[in-house]
Parts: C-alpha cells; structure tokens; sequence
C-alpha cells in the first residue's frame, strides 16, 4: 500500500472529564493523569491513572470506570496498585512510577504494563504483568539488547511512551512477536556535565520519535521475564508536521482496525527546557493518528497531517503543565471506542474515537 501522508479515517470527539484530583487526598494534591486502563477478570472497566502528590511523586491507582447510557462518566476510587517502592525508582530528590501504560494480551492472559520508573537516572522504562489489574508483579527494568549496526546502546538513554501490541506480529526475521513501541531520549547532558546529544547510527534528527523493538513469543512462553530484554530496535516515526514540530510519542496500546494497526500519538510543539521538571515547560500537546501495517508494524501507512485532538476546554488548557491533551488508554463500551488521555497534566478526559 502507497504511503498516504494524511488519510487516517479516524475521528476524536471530546466528552467530558471522567477524573479530578480529590479534594483532601495528598496522593493527588498534584493532579490524576495520563491513565492506563483494562478490564478485571469479572468484564469491569478500570482505570489506572497517575496520582501525583507533593513534590512530583507519582503512584499508580486504581478506579473503577462509571457508565451511564454506555458513556465513561466518572470513576469510583479502589486504592494503590503499585508505588515507587524499589531502589530504581527512587532517587536523591525525586521519586516515581509514572504514565502506566496496559495492554491485554489474551495469548499470555496477562495485562502487560509499562511504566516510567523516575529514578537515580531520570525516567527509564519498566515493566509489570498482572493477570486481574490489582495485583502486579514487576519484570524490572527494560533491558535492551545492544545492536551493533546503532552503534549505541539504548540502555544508556531515558526513555517514555512505550506501550504494547495486543496479539504477536512479524519481527524483522518473519517471526511471531511481542512488539513494544517507544520513545528513547538522546541526550545525555542533563546528568552528565560536558555530554551532549548522542545520535544512533543513521539517525539524524536528535528529537524523539516512535521506536519500536521485539521479543520472539517462544523465548516469552518460556519465561515471561524475557518480554524485558527486547531487541532488533528500529526507528518507525520522526516528527513531520506543524503540532509535531519538538517530539512525537505513542499513546494509547495500538488497535487492530480494517486499514491496519490504528496508533493514537501526541505531538508537542513550544519550548521544553533541559531536564524533566514539567512545569518549565512552554509546549502545546495535541492527538494525532497513524495507520501501522498490518504484516510489519515497523511502517507507517499513514499519518494525520493536523490533530485530531488539541488542547480547547479549561481543563485542557489551564493546570500543572497547561495546553496539554495526552492520550494513554483506550477502550470499548458496548460498541462503542473510547479514547482516555490527560488534561494539562492535572485531570483526565474521555473522547469518542468514530471512523469517518
């Protein structure tokens, strides 16, 4: 199939805020966010959102999803599910597991999670599995496997926005595997005086973009702590247009549709300093699409030229980092998608996802 740059038949219609921070609860004195989501093994929705209290430390919680006419309209709260209780994720002055992203993967009866651990080394990408969302037994640190032809490790690099595929696709060698989309970070300054950005071979433009890396389904069947050492790493999406002009990132786990693997991202324009404290930031973060072919996830089909979702309501535009939509999970209800993403880094938002 031709690459066509902007035909994506897919549709955001924003509905309304489905989660605030809860007056008096200091795990969300700084906002509910960025959620994960899936459903328990009884068919209930919920979600998992980032709960930050004071002094930017981030737990993941869990809430069970209220629907009314088979609309997502609020939540009702079941408490922690995973904290930053290991070494890794905690450092001198910070301390986090963050923007959990969960996947169901029937082929392994287990939610697959990624999160971001903010530890002695800034944001680096970590994994849990759990088979009904409360209980979640960590895999440690994602260890990429070093590739020669990179001329880099990925190891070395912070990293952001990985999710999983749901059901095994093709890796470069035409076997079947689990596919795991993200976002490594390429300069290494903000930790080390005197370092600057360090580009993998043949990459030449130094803002993140989409990756995407592999582990074959025999070596996960056989030990599931492998789905932790990923491999045959290739660069899939750079930033092409206007509202992706600083970085793009994945969103919400990709989902199967007639044209392909459908992939909610966000793109980020404005200004975004050194280092990772959020609120220096002067960005804009809006929602776009893209097709991924169906027999190598590695391509992209097609892209959306324009958003498909842009910060507009109060609640999109005015909190901790404002002009920010982000989306991080997605879900059906009845027949019905819905898309679910963080507002200014304070609340969290539902859209309806319609083909157009």
């Amino acid at each position: 199939m031709p690459l066509q740059t902007d035909v994506v038949p897919y549709s955001l219609t924003r509905l309304g805020v489905v989660m605030s921070p809860q007056e008096g609860d200091p795990l969300e004195a700084m906002g509910v966010l960025n959620p994960a989501s899936g459903r328990g093994p009884d068919g209930t929705l919920y979600l998992l959102p980032r709960l930050v209290a004071v002094g930017n430390v981030s737990r993941v919680g869990l809430a069970e999803v209220v629907v009314e006419d088979g609309v997502p309209v609020g939540v009702e709260r079941r408490g922690v599910v995973l904290e930053p209780d290991e070494g890794w994720e905690r450092g001198a002055n910070n301390a986090g597991v963050e923007d959990p992203r969960t996947t169901w993967v029937p082929w392994l009866g287990m939610h697959l999670m990624t999160y971001v651990a903010f530890g002695p080394l800034g944001p680096r990408l970590a994994l849990a599995v759990s088979a009904d969302l409360r209980e979640w037994r960590r895999l440690g640190p994602v260890q990429f496997a070093y590739q020669p032809d990179l001329d880099t490790d990925l190891c070395m690099f912070p990293n952001k926005d990985a999710v999983f595929f749901p059901e095994p696709v093709p890796d470069p060698h035409g076997r079947p595997a689990f596919a795991m989309l993200h976002r490594p970070m390429w300069d290494l300054g903000w930790f080390r005086e005197g370092e600057t950005v360090h580009l993998p071979a043949g990459i030449t433009d130094e803002r993140p973009g989409i990756w995407i890396s592999y582990v074959p389904v025999d070596e996960v069947v056989a030990d599931i702590r492998a789905l932790a050492r990923p491999r045959d790493h290739r660069c899939i999406a750079m930033s092409e247009h206007p509202y992706e002009a600083l970085k793009i990132g994945a969103g919400p786990p990709p989902m199967r549709v007639d044209e392909g693997w459908l992939l909610i991202h966000h793109g980020v324009t404005g200004e975004a300093p050194v280092g990772f404290d959020p609120t220096t930031q002067r960005v804009e973060y809006a929602a776009g699409a893209m097709l991924l072919d169906p027999d190598d996830p590695s391509l992209v089909l097609a892209r959306t030229a324009k958003p498909i979702l842009v910060p507009e309501t109060d609640d999109e535009r005015s909190g901790t980092v404002p002009n920010v939509v982000f989306p991080t999970a997605i879900e059906e209800v009845d027949g019905t998608t819905y898309v679910f993403y963080g507002m200014a880094d304070s609340k969290i938002g539902v859209a309806r996802l319609d083909h157009t």
